[in-house]
């Protein structure tokens, strides 16, 4: 919406040197392009993939990733976000069986985001009992560690940031696992020597198979938490 607004605006005198249209920049292109990346990575992305003209001192760039972030930030502190589920569910049975779990994104806006997700109210919606909640916690504080939103020298596909979370966990690259819902995200895990969950939510897994992905699935609910326990990948068996 924030390229759009721009195109349709400030932009307008450019938009016919593009290949941008209203319905080109559709979820496969940001997952390809930009899901995954830092701010300024990814938005240089989307404007090098949609053939945006470079200007003097990178004005356009930058006005872009202004615009997209301030979008980004209503959104969240106006609560209008889904957080998965799965994920939530997946994360509350990850600390039940021990294991210890970190936050890395490349987003700044992670820490918003993830302080704005109230763990405890999730878990009584959902009938969801463990000893690991607290009245009050939020999704931030049920990590042993975040390392979201810093300024590492290379953002992904490089395994700087995840080597940095496993580091701070005490954890062996070898013995971490990765959940991610980008290809990026997948290919640094592998280059980190690390496993690699692809998380399919976009009709996508293809796209997370060939960056390396050890196993694909479209939802958290069906990885084998008593496998990874055991530092195994498995996928759960289909109920019924």
């Amino acid at each position: 919406e924030s390229l759009r607004e721009l195109m349709e605006s400030a932009w307008s005198d450019i938009r016919d040197r593009t290949t941008w249209s209203p319905d080109a920049f559709t979820s496969r292109v940001y997952e390809e392009q930009m899901s995954g990346k830092p701010r300024m990575s990814g938005a240089r992305a989307a404007l090098q993939y949609f053939h945006v003209p470079d200007d003097e001192e990178d004005h356009r760039l930058l006005e872009y990733a202004e615009r997209k972030q301030a979008m980004v930030v209503r959104l969240i502190e106006a609560g209008d976000f889904m957080a998965y589920p799965d994920a939530l569910r997946f994360i509350i049975a990850v600390k039940d069986a021990g294991l210890r779990v970190a936050a890395a994104s490349s987003s700044k806006n992670a820490e918003l985001f993830l302080r704005k997700i109230r763990l405890d109210s999730f878990a009584e919606q959902h009938g969801i009992s463990s000893a690991t909640l607290r009245p009050g916690l939020t999704l931030l504080e049920y990590f042993d560690a975040d390392v979201s939103g810093r300024d590492f020298a290379h953002g992904k596909p490089d395994p700087e940031m995840f080597l940095t979370a496993a580091r701070e966990l005490a954890v062996d690259p070898e013995a971490a696992i990765v959940m991610e819902d980008a290809p990026a995200g997948v290919q640094a895990a592998k280059a980190g020597a690390m496993g690699a969950i692809g998380i399919a939510r976009k009709d996508d897994a293809e796209l997370l198979a060939a960056a390396g992905a050890d196993i694909v699935v479209k939802t958290l609910d069906e990885v084998d938490v008593a496998a990874l326990s055991k530092g195994g990948l498995a996928i759960r068996p289909a109920s019924g």
